[in-house]
């Protein structure tokens, strides 16, 4: 698909609020900065000290400060690092802005992970907390080399990546943390730059070796104009696709799930673009998993949470359910119904207990993607026409400059 003449103004109206959150969340990152340096040094010592083996301690509090997550196990444990990754949302409405502020690349399809190089060796972490592979590499302190030996025992770096099966390859899409240097409060422009400036420097991006079991590689990341968004949606690269990132280039790393940062998918870059069930069918009627609070109400893995509706006291004690329950859902006739931009009533029909290996309920805006794929989509054409081209944005500066 090459729609590059395509010139005509697009405006989809708006389903939620996520342009408000997207606004906020760029305040808040301005006027509420995190110690990211204590926190990426912390980072580092849990993800070599946190083992899958170990046994369950129970905690009643939800917030932990530092301390109080360093004595975590097990189950807790590989939650609380499961919520340091940054989790896109999904796209339900076109960004403002969308050529200038963001940018698009194609999502390799495997394993989201930290990889987390230091002492001479590295681990990479799967979302739910567990160790995917322990295993020496070309990062720095990456491997017990003569050059690691002599230098500073106290560099290390994480990096946000996929795990793509097919080529046993570490995707890189996101740079945390390089030789000790804190990346968190860094713009995605300026990690962006990083990671394909540094990468290439330590040799990681090399073959396979002795002191490098895995390779690592960059993935191309376009300015989101009408040029390259088609790059990233319709030229080959190394991987197997999943969909597209969009990334706000202003947005800093934080942990959970942030509107700027979005995902997005269709059939012709994706092979799931619809949920399955357990049997990996897509079923008839669309499925949300949501989270029992204490006072009977269904809601998402948000920040704040989104509710859905509300269980009778009966029947939870009937069904043996409690707080903290993650449960699935079907989605009746009556649909889902939104006044501006919030959930304003949900058609909901009990099926039963999540999986145990689910992590988390449903975000909003993937229960919102997830409905809007099946009744009004959001396709490629309508962001192409959001987008301008190059030559697009030539023509208006010329324009403004020729002004008065």
């Amino acid at each position: 698909m090459a729609p590059h003449d395509l010139r005509r103004p697009f405006k989809r109206p708006l389903i939620s609020d996520q342009e408000r959150r997207r606004q906020h969340s760029l305040l808040r990152q301005a006027q509420n900065r995190l110690d990211a340096q204590r926190h990426a040094r912390f980072l580092v010592s849990t993800a070599f000290s946190l083992s899958s083996s170990q046994t369950l301690e129970s905690h009643e509090k939800e917030e932990l400060d530092v301390l109080e997550a360093s004595k975590l196990k097990g189950a807790e444990a590989r939650k609380w690092f499961a919520k340091q990754l940054m989790h896109p949302e999904w796209m339900i409405d076109i960004p403002q802005n969308l050529t200038n502020d963001w940018f698009v690349f194609a999502r390799p399809s495997g394993k989201r992970c930290f990889v987390v190089s230091s002492n001479g060796t590295t681990i990479s972490r799967l979302r739910n907390g567990s160790i995917l592979h322990r295993f020496p590499s070309k990062l720095p302190n990456g491997a017990r080399t003569k050059e690691v030996s002599s230098g500073s025992s106290n560099s290390y770096s994480i990096l946000d990546c996929i795990f793509h099966e097919q080529d046993q390859t570490y995707y890189v899409i996101d740079m945390v943390c390089w030789r000790g240097y804190s990346l968190y409060d860094c713009t995605s422009e300026f990690r962006f730059f990083w990671v394909n400036s540094k990468l290439v420097e330590t040799g990681a991006c090399d073959p396979p070796s002795y002191y490098h079991k895995y390779r690592f590689g960059l993935v191309p990341v376009y300015s989101c104009d009408q040029s390259g968004l088609c790059s990233a949606y319709s030229v080959p690269v190394s991987y197997v696709k999943d969909g597209l990132l969009f990334y706000n280039k202003h947005a800093h790393y934080q942990a959970g799930i942030t509107p700027l940062a979005l995902v997005w998918k269709d059939e012709n870059c994706s092979q799931y673009v619809m949920d399955t069930d357990n049997k990996g069918q897509v079923p008839n009627q669309q499925q949300v998993v949501l989270e029992l609070q204490e006072d009977g109400k269904l809601a998402t893995c948000d920040d704040p949470p989104m509710e859905f509706g509300c269980l009778d006291g009966s029947f939870i004690q009937q069904s043996d359910l409690h707080s903290g329950y993650l449960l699935r859902f079907a989605i009746g006739e009556g649909g889902l119904v939104l006044v501006d931009g919030k959930l304003g009533k949900a058609d909901l029909k009990y099926l039963g207990k999540a999986n145990r290996a689910r992590a988390s309920a449903d975000s909003f805006s993937k229960v919102m993607f997830q409905y809007s794929v099946r009744h009004s989509p959001l396709i490629i054409d309508d962001l192409l026409g959001s987008v301008s081209s190059p030559a697009d944005q030539e023509s208006e500066t010329c324009d403004v400059e020729m002004d008065g």
